[in-house]
């Protein structure tokens, strides 16, 4: 793929060495483009033995019925198919991606014909210019800066996580919410440095988002000002290597419901850290955040309490993996995400913890097509000490191209 496969793509070939760094190419005059993406599909067992309200809880509960339930689903990266487009002119390179993510997912069949609900989303927009000696900018959608390397160094990226596979999403949720906030996919103008002796950094304004606060996560909260977001790497090579990265999130958030009919302003704010090495056939990665009035899963979810005060939030994840004789890499990894409660919200069925472990298996049948199992068990824990449990196997193939 002349090393364009962006973001979620890009990430995957990360997190497995067996996929391959090739897409389909062709010379349109002056430029070069390149057609890239993945088709993805699991087979998902879970076992939910709770019915217990836990509001913000990504562990599947059984409503009632029966514990068992079955499905097929995209995994944590959706299909994809996306069409990269590049050229230099006046000693400036420039790109522009277009991408589009179908779903493989859909509800039961309804009778007499097929369930087709599963949506077909957008996530990248964007044009690129720079050069290697001052960098480069990038202006539209794309994969956000602040929580970026956590997903695409997470293993479950080639898999399926938590989240439901039987409502017909487009994807799962990875470890979303078990370990790292989501970076979603987001306008965002930005600027990266060029590479020096192994230093990179990225800084940007985006799209802001609205808080969704109280205890239902309803959106209540709005902004008069753009988010920034940025973060900084430092990557080696050897027998020995790495890379150790840090990010900031930072936003104002202004018309939160304060809880006596008028509102208030705040700033959420969030940090975060970590490190990946490899030696020999072994890849370890350790992450951690913190943050003030971002909430927990994804961005500025649940972050303000129903008076308008900013809910802290942590979390983080520790993974290893190890590629055996075979080509076959095998995975553990486990993940928190917590979120704190105000006087106001305790004794309540709002989330304070979602956790996971993962123990996943992922095997390159050739060099484009790998096939997955994993196995998962995800816990919620609500303030009140309310818990939810679910345990989950799928197998599935991701084949890149």
């Amino acid at each position: 793929m002349n090393n364009k496969i962006k973001a979620a793509v890009a990430g995957a070939v990360l997190a497995s060495a067996s996929v391959a760094n090739a897409g389909i190419t062709w010379d349109a005059g002056e430029w070069t483009v390149d057609m890239n993406g993945n088709v993805n599909a699991f087979a998902v067992f879970t076992d939910s033995s709770d019915n217990n309200t836990v509001t913000g809880g990504l562990a599947t509960t059984n409503g009632g019925n029966d514990k068992d339930s079955v499905g097929i689903n995209t995994g944590l990266l959706p299909s994809w198919l996306g069409f990269t487009a590049t050229t230099r002119q006046n000693d400036i390179d420039t790109s522009v991606t277009i991408s589009f993510q179908p779903g493989a997912g859909n509800t039961q069949a309804l009778a007499g014909g097929n369930s087709n609900n599963a949506a077909t989303e957008n996530r990248q927009a964007f044009l690129t210019f720079g050069d290697a000696s001052w960098g480069s900018v990038k202006v539209g959608k794309d994969l956000g800066i602040f929580g970026s390397t956590a997903i695409l160094n997470d293993m479950t990226l080639l898999g399926v996580g938590s989240g439901s596979a039987t409502a017909g999403n487009t994807t799962t949720l990875g470890r979303i919410g078990t370990g790292y906030l989501y970076a979603d996919w987001i306008g965002q103008i930005a600027y990266t440095t060029p590479n020096m002796n192994g230093f990179q950094a990225t800084a940007g304004i985006t799209q802001p988002w609205n808080a969704q606060g109280g205890l239902s996560g309803t959106s209540s909260g709005s902004t008069d000002e753009f988010g920034y977001q940025g973060q900084a790497s430092f990557s080696w090579t050897g027998d020995f290597a790495g890379k150790v990265w840090g990010g900031f999130f930072s936003q104002e958030v202004t018309n939160i419901d304060d809880g006596n009919n008028g509102t208030t302003s705040d700033r959420a704010n969030a940090f975060e850290a970590g490190i990946s090495t490899s030696i020999m056939n072994i890849n370890l990665v350790a992450y951690a955040y913190s943050a003030e009035g971002v909430g927990t899963t994804g961005m500025l979810v649940r972050g303000f309490d129903s008076n308008g005060s900013a809910r802290d939030s942590d979390g983080g994840y520790v993974q290893a993996t190890y590629v055996i004789p075979t080509g076959t890499k095998l995975g553990v990894s486990y993940g928190e995400s917590h979120l704190d409660s105000n006087a106001g919200d305790q004794n309540t069925a709002l989330v304070k913890e979602n956790n996971m472990l993962t123990i996943g298996a992922y095997h390159p049948l050739t060099k484009h097509l790998n096939l997955v199992a994993e196995f998962s068990t995800v816990e919620s824990e609500a303030q009140n000490g309310n818990e939810n449990e679910d345990d989950r196997f799928s197998v599935g193939a991701i084949l890149f191209f």
